[in-house]
């Protein structure tokens, strides 16, 4: 495909073939006749091979399938140009990733071909949603905080008259409503330390991820005679740079979750590894798992799948995460299990 400009021959099919961006040529009915490097790359395969001949729609989320023929139909026929539009592809291993794709008529030999031009947005896309996250973790947050101050100063209040009352009388409710307020009170000083991590004053240190973890585990060790606990800590010489004591907070958190999600006997399996200039921590259990409508409020005070649970310590760990540029991804299995999947970032 060669053609003259300003006296020099160039070779168009180079400038496709190592695009940065996707570029599918294809016929009205979707079969692929063309594809680039950057195409291959993008779904994981091996080679063209593997995408030439095969229709557009296989590499489609099926959502999309209707926009997209009739776009392609208008391309071909009409000669339109389809403007950019998100929409979501499908990789070799089966996930979804997020591209933006724009379709322009191609003309070859005659006839008028559809040409996909594809950019791969994930990246921005989860930044987009970590955004999202924090802004709703801090409203949520300043919410909670409002209500917890409102309720703590007249608990407080009726925690110090039962203690005089107490002085001077004596029965086993006393003590039982003595020890439900202090309950009550404790939860409110947990709320208000979630809800606003940025107030902390602990100083930002290097945090020896794998240390910590080994160390958290030994506080757990009654409770380890029913569950086996599996540790693979490759990269254990990478360190991040935070809050240590909020590290161990949400690290203590998740092993409890873990632990109150196994009913009998069952398995617990941590993982850490260093890619891609993050320390990733993995924390897998066999336990009852989480419907999968419940998982995207995980992180909310309050919500919990356990009977006397408050939800508070989930929303630790996301806001210390968070708090630290980091991300955390949650996949369960209703009967089989959850895992949670930290990526921290070294600063």
């Amino acid at each position: 495909m060669l053609s003259e400009v300003g006296g020099t021959n160039i070779d168009f099919r180079q400038l496709i073939d190592y695009s940065f961006n996707s570029i599918l040529i294809v016929e009205q009915e979707g079969k692929i006749i063309y594809c680039n490097k950057a195409f291959v790359e993008l779904l994981d395969f091996f080679s063209s091979n593997e995408v030439i001949q095969k229709n557009l729609f296989a590499f489609v989320s099926p959502e999309f399938h209707v926009l997209c023929k009739q776009q392609l139909k208008n391309v071909i026929e009409k000669q339109e140009i389809a403007g950019r539009g998100e929409k979501k592809m499908i990789r070799r291993d089966g996930a979804l990733i997020d591209v933006e794709l724009m379709v322009v008529p191609f003309n070859m030999e005659g006839k008028v071909l559809a040409q996909l031009i594809i950019q791969d947005i994930s990246s921005r896309k989860a930044a987009e949603k970590r955004l999202t996250d924090q802004e709703q973790l801090a409203s949520i947050g300043q919410i909670a905080a409002g209500i917890a101050h409102e309720v703590k100063n007249p608990l407080t209040a009726v925690k110090g008259f039962l203690q005089l009352y107490q002085e001077g009388h004596s029965h086993p409710y006393l003590t039982t409503m003595n020890a439900e307020l202090d309950k009550a009170l404790d939860t409110l000083k947990n709320l208000l330390q979630v809800s606003k991590p940025d107030l902390q004053d602990e100083p930002f240190v290097q945090i020896n991820i794998c240390k910590e973890i080994q160390s958290i585990l030994f506080l757990f060790q009654d409770r380890l005679y029913s569950v086996e606990v599996e540790i693979d800590l490759k990269d254990s010489e990478k360190t991040i740079k935070g809050k240590k004591n909020l590290f161990i907070k949400a690290f203590y958190n998740l092993m409890t979750n873990a632990l109150d999600a196994i009913e009998g006997e069952g398995n617990i399996k941590i993982e850490h590894y260093y890619k891609d200039g993050c320390n990733h921590i993995i924390i897998s259990d066999t336990g009852i798992g989480i419907p999968e409508e419940k998982i995207h409020i995980l992180g909310t005070p309050f919500f919990t799948s356990k009977s006397e649970g408050t939800g508070l310590g989930l929303t630790q760990v996301f806001t210390t995460v968070q708090e630290h540029g980091g991300n955390i991804a949650v996949q369960s299995v209703l009967g089989e299990g959850t895992t949670f999947h930290i990526q921290i970032p070294i600063t």
